[in-house]
């Protein structure tokens, strides 16, 4: 994912989802012609990655505020396709999506998730 590019976790998705060890990856969503792979924490969506080479971006969840920096500063970030546009953010390549920042954006999408689920579907209940 070097270079300013992003390739939809570009092999790094088996081992950013390891680290998200609740995480399941559901059948493919399709929307309109697009088939979209979507991972979920105790059944709520945190990630949606297009499975298209042409248009290869992510959709996280993010708080409205961060949401709305992001945007700013980066061209290839922008409100969240398929999902609530302020909650959410699709990034696709561009300069300054690196590596760091889309895992950062999925790790955070996560937590919020997470976070919100009652406390005994939370990751590492008992």
């Amino acid at each position: 994912m070097g270079g300013g590019v992003l390739l939809a976790l570009g092999g790094h998705e088996a081992s950013l989802l390891a680290m998200l060890h609740s995480s399941s990856r559901s059948a493919k969503w399709r929307i309109n012609s697009n088939r979209l792979d979507v991972y979920k924490v105790a059944g709520k969506v945190f990630l949606i990655v297009t499975d298209d080479p042409d248009e290869q971006i992510i959709t996280v969840k993010c708080d409205p505020e961060h949401a709305r920096a992001l945007e700013h500063r980066f061209a290839s970030i922008a409100p969240g396709r398929y999902l609530d546009k302020r909650h959410w953010i699709s990034l696709g390549p561009g300069p300054g999506i690196t590596e760091r920042l889309t895992i950062d954006a999925v790790e955070d999408s996560y937590d919020l998730v997470a976070e919100r689920l009652p406390r005994r579907d939370r990751p590492g209940a008992r």
